[in-house]
């Protein structure tokens, strides 16, 4: 492992020579942190972020057998749309995660129906304070424009969301270069992780990573909120 950073970062850098190789690997180290939760706590909680990137490896950690049914499986955020549409993170997690030897597992949705997104922040709080806290893994996504969760480049809402002394754990997000309304996992909340993983792939990925781990402006970047931080180690997965 290659050990990566400026300013305050803790980052373990993982380079793979191909997505087939980095799935094996990051599904069995979730696999590995899922049952020493169970085993330690009798329950464990995975935090997922959806896109197409993480759809093989939701398929190899489907097959892998542990515990599952003392599994709860959350979002990092999620589209305020309903579970059937097809830009729901949560129809794309039970269709691609929670099969075969998943199927056991709880799903805890983001989205509540019938409240706006700014209006559900406290059920979501309350949501994720209940049913999955304290994370056992959490695996981040980042997108061309170095968003993270639904943490999106020069949101208003950002510096809420970036807050690390706020016990607020969830927040609503227009991202304004992106559709739909949002729900997002706060940096508090996401740095709470036990395991935490940034998951991506391609070289114009590497390249915004790059550009992300030199320089400081997290607004510009919100990666950076979570990349140069000193509360808990990351561990970068790239093919």
């Amino acid at each position: 492992m290659e050990e990566v950073g400026t300013m305050s970062s803790r980052v373990g850098f993982h380079d793979f020579e191909n997505a087939d190789r980095l799935t094996d690997e990051l599904s069995q180290n979730i696999a590995k942190n899922l049952q020493d939760a169970i085993d330690k706590n009798g329950r464990a909680s995975l935090i997922v972020s959806g896109g197409s990137t993480p759809k093989p490896l939701f398929e190899k950690l489907r097959m892998i057998d542990i515990e599952w049914d003392k599994v709860h499986v959350g979002l990092c955020d999620e589209r305020w749309v309903d579970a059937t549409h097809d830009d729901s993170n949560e129809k794309l997690v039970k269709t691609h995660l929670l099969q075969d030897h998943a199927s056991k597992a709880r799903f805890i949705s983001m989205f509540v129906d019938g409240l706006k997104t700014e209006d559900a922040e406290l059920t979501c709080k309350e949501l994720v304070k209940a049913q999955l806290l304290p994370f056992s893994a959490l695996i981040l996504g980042m997108g061309g424009d170095a968003h993270t969760a639904s943490l999106f480049p020069n949101s208003a809402k950002l510096e809420a969301g970036f807050d690390l002394d706020s016990d607020a754990l969830c927040i609503a997000i227009e991202p304004g270069t992106a559709p739909h309304m949002r729900m997002s996992l706060t940096r508090a909340a996401i740095l709470s992780a036990e395991n935490l993983y940034l998951h991506f792939e391609g070289e114009s990925k590497r390249s915004v990573y790059e550009a992300a781990m030199s320089g400081d402006d997290m607004y510009a970047m919100p990666i950076r909120s979570i990349l140069h931080q000193d509360k808990k180690e990351l561990e970068v997965y790239y093919a």
